[in-house]
This record gives C-alpha cells, structure tokens and sequence, in this order.
C-alpha cells in the first residue's frame, strides 16, 4: 500500500510540473510587452501607456498559475490511492517548483519572441520580453492547490476518502473482521430481559 501511495503521489507531482512548464510556454507567447523609444544612447523612454504592461504580464501570470493550480488539485484528487498528507505535501512542493519553473520558461519564450536589441539607434522603438518582476507571484500557485485539495477533503464524507487506508497508524481493527457480518458476544451476555435490563446470569440456549 505504501508503494502504491508513494508512486502515486510521484506521478503527480511529475504531471504537476509537466502542466506549469506547459503554462510557461503559454505565459510567454501571450505575455504582452513593453515598447520604449530610444532617446540617447543606452537611454530610453516608455511610451505612453506601456508601463500598464508590465501589471498585465504578471496579472495574467496569476491567472494562468491559479487555473493550473485548480486542475492540478482536482486531477490529484482522482488519484484515491494517494489521498493523505502526502498527496498534500507533494503537491504543494510541485506547485511552487512547477511555479518557479513556469517563470523561467516563460521569461525565456519571451525573450525568444522579443531579444533585447544591444545597440539600437535613437529614435527606434523597441519591445522589451515581458518579466514577472516579483517572487510573490509565485505563491499563488501552491497556495490555491492546497486550498482546493483541502476544499474535497473537508467535503468528503468517508473518513479514509475512499482511499484504502486506515490512517498514519494502520489498521487497528482485527484482519478478519468484515463489517458486514454479526459480531457474537461471548456465551452468556447475549441474554436480555424482556424488560430491556442486561441479565448478567449465564443463561441456557433454547
């Protein structure tokens, strides 16, 4: 069971960062850049309106971590195998490494898209690649996956969340007891009176 778990939570946590480095790419086609007009040698201006850019290119950095987040979470959450604290440990370790990876990637795309020039001419108009700029963009990501993984815990009536497993400390009832059949007390306190009061006495069976 516990390498059943142990592989399970492997295999999410690699198709975590599989997405994230996905959602890099597609930060960094979408990402929207900012234009400056060189004025003087190594000196630009920002044109007007551009600077906006910079709050739209980490803005739909957060969206695109929060979608990844969510559909990380919830597709973890079909693994029943892995559901535990590690399932929750592992994506969470996932997600903010599939977080840092997606800011990686998609700065580079971007830098693909649009290289910094080395010695433009005054008066030309450049495009800088877009950058996230902040490292709290990147706790988005983890913190919205252990919310939703938190979210179907809370929801989910059965006590292993259909699982397998018994808890952190096993299976404390006896291996052959099977909820379905008749527990029998010992010979003697089976016996009631009619009146509902327990007869202690050992009594004949009929």
């Amino acid at each position: 069971m516990l390498r059943r778990e142990v592989i399970g939570v492997g295999v999410v946590m690699a198709a975590v960062l599989v997405a994230s480095a996905a959602a890099g790419v597609v930060w960094g086609l979408l990402a929207p850049t900012e234009r400056l007009r060189v004025t003087q040698p190594g000196r630009a201006a920002v044109l007007t309106g551009e600077s906006l850019h910079l709050f739209d290119a980490v803005g739909m950095f957060l969206c695109i971590g929060a979608v990844v987040a969510v559909l990380s979470a919830a597709g973890a959450w079909r693994v029943r195998v892995a559901r535990g604290p590690a399932l929750v440990l592992g994506v969470l370790a996932a997600s903010g490494l599939g977080a840092t990876l997606m800011m990686w990637i998609g700065e580079g795309v971007a830098g693909v898209r649009h290289p910094r020039p080395d010695d433009p001419a005054v008066g030309q108009i450049v495009a800088l690649p877009a950058e996230v700029g902040t490292d709290l963009a990147l706790l988005v990501q983890p913190f919205l996956a252990a919310l939703v993984l938190l979210f179907l815990a809370a929801l989910h009536p059965a006590a292993d969340l259909n699982s397998g497993a018994a808890g952190l400390l096993g299976d404390l009832r006896p291996a052959d007891f099977d909820d379905d059949d008749d527990y029998r007390l010992p010979y003697g306190t089976e016996q009631y009176r009619p009146s509902g009061d327990f007869d202690p006495s050992s009594q004949p069976r009929g």
